[in-house]
């Protein structure tokens, strides 16, 4: 992998050709504009799963990139044109003036969803999305980000502050409470991680985050448990889970994010 900071011994094998030749393209199309590409999500926290897990990262440009090398970015990297091995590829370009503020907005130039199972989907346009994913993986990447080329992310992405943080916690909540459009796992699983860091203000990986709840709350630990077997299988043989169940385990979830915002004053 072209000048890297993470070892590509580190990344999952299955990873490895593909994200060399992604930064490959993206030095092409970016040229001395390219800043970083970093690593976010279960990269960053070591939690990858191959056939359940995304590739998502975060690639910084220098001040920004023109249109039509956007849109030549997004079609260099498209899955089958470039054939993702993962589940799919979320890939958020920004420019590294609204990087190096802390932000609760979406701020991106390019928001690309491709892949196997994902829709293809190209924007352009950060005023149209809830900004509170965004929010969540610049502090994810501010935290452990992984460079897979160029400055490290520490010195690229600031972390949104803690208030704004928060609010993007509890708006991820409330979207996950809905349950449209999430896989029940993934939605007790994300609910997890969200107590975890309102406990610890540290971010974790899913798996590690719902066995910290089982063990401190005995009531939710079945819930918990069977929503990390489930994550353990590929995407297309999740287990379901009882509705009831889950809706209560993220009321808790809820309250729980609920308070610790209002203590801090988010």
């Amino acid at each position: 992998m072209a000048q890297p900071h993470e070892d590509p011994q580190s990344l999952p094998t299955e990873l490895r050709p593909y994200l060399e030749e992604l930064v490959r393209r993206a030095r092409t199309v970016c040229g001395p504009r390219l800043v970083s590409v970093i690593a976010l999500g279960s990269l960053a926290l070591r939690d990858y799963r191959h056939g359940r897990s995304d590739v998502d990262l975060a690639v910084a440009v220098e001040p920004s990139l023109p249109r039509p090398a956007l849109h030549d970015l997004a079609g260099a990297l498209a899955h089958p044109h470039l054939p993702c091995p993962a589940a799919g590829l979320e890939l958020v370009v920004y420019g590294t003036d609204f990087l190096s503020r802390p932000s609760a907005g979406a701020g991106y130039l390019l928001d690309l969803n491709t892949g196997p199972l994902l829709p293809n989907r190209a924007d352009f346009d950060a005023a149209r999305s809830p900004a509170f994913w965004y929010a969540i993986d610049r502090s994810v990447a501010h935290q452990t980000g992984l460079s897979l080329f160029g400055r490290p992310a520490r010195e690229v992405i600031a972390a949104p502050e803690r208030p704004d943080l928060l609010a993007a916690i509890r708006a991820s909540v409330r979207e996950h409470s809905d349950g449209e459009g999430h896989l029940a796992d993934n939605r007790v699983l994300n609910g997890s991680r969200s107590v975890v860091f309102c406990r610890t203000g540290r971010w974790m990986a899913k798996r590690a985050a719902a066995r910290e709840v089982a063990l401190s709350e005995e009531d939710f630990r079945p819930i918990v448990e069977a929503a990390v077997r489930s994550f353990e299988r590929p995407r297309s043989s999740a287990i379901p889970l009882p509705t009831t169940e889950v809706r209560t385990f993220l009321t808790w979830v809820r309250e729980h994010v609920d308070q610790t915002a209002r203590e801090s004053g988010a």
